[in-house]
């Protein structure tokens, strides 16, 4: 079975697999590196790492829209279900379950989770993902470097994608360490260059990563995808 990952821009991606359409954190209004608006996506599942509004995004609309099963945290969840929305799966750090389209955990994150109303969002969290074909995928959010990756790494990582610009989240130097902790046979760089804020050279951070790693970097532009 193949994987299809698309990077949309900044944090979000859509998975499509089987009958599956994934979202994770799907960010598209106000979002200037992103191809394609809010409604030009179909997704049946939307997963969201934590509360801030360039991760929340346009979750709520998309969901009304489409009847997407969503899944967080469970602080959110819980804001989801006072948004009017019904199809909600809350679940915590540590914590997995098996959905219909595959096993979800939820992992540390470093970050906040303030929602865009003020609300409490609970724990910021990654996503370890892992499909029916047995493949761990590893979308680690906005986080800065911890430790714990070596844990994640000892699952055996088939692809991760970890942020890099810097500022808010990991910058390369923390990252190129994820990777050494994780060793994903292949990488997805994220969060960076959306706005000068967070400007990094991708490029460069490749070249870095695939000298000093057994793992495979793939430098995508906003809507490219990667099959796996």
């Amino acid at each position: 079975m193949t994987v299809r990952i698309t990077w949309y821009g900044h944090a979000t991606f859509g998975l499509d697999f089987g009958t599956y359409r994934i979202l994770i954190d799907p960010f598209f209004t106000g979002n200037p590196s992103s191809p394609v608006a809010a409604d030009d996506v179909e997704p049946n599942v939307i997963l969201i790492t934590h509360g801030h509004g360039d991760h929340v995004g346009d979750a709520v609309s998309i969901a009304n829209r489409t009847g997407a099963l969503l899944i967080s945290n469970a602080e959110i969840a819980n804001w989801l279900r006072s948004q009017g929305l019904e199809n909600v799966h809350g679940q915590h750090l540590g914590g997995g379950y098996f959905h219909p389209f595959g096993y979800v955990k939820l992992t540390l994150a470093l970050h906040g989770s303030q929602l865009p109303d003020g609300s409490y969002g609970g724990n910021p969290a990654g996503f370890l993902l892992t499909p029916p074909n047995g493949k761990k995928l590893y979308f680690a959010g906005d986080t800065g470097l911890f430790g714990d990756m070596r844990l994640l790494g000892e699952e055996g990582i088939h692809f991760a994608a970890l942020p890099i610009g810097d500022n808010y989240t990991m910058g390369p130097d923390d990252a190129l360490r994820a990777v050494q902790f994780l060793q994903p046979d292949h990488v997805i760089p994220f969060h960076y260059n959306t706005w000068d804020l967070i400007k990094q050279d991708p490029q460069a951070w490749a070249a870095r990563v695939e000298a000093e790693s057994d793992s495979h970097v793939h430098v995508l532009t906003p809507g490219e995808h990667l099959d796996l």
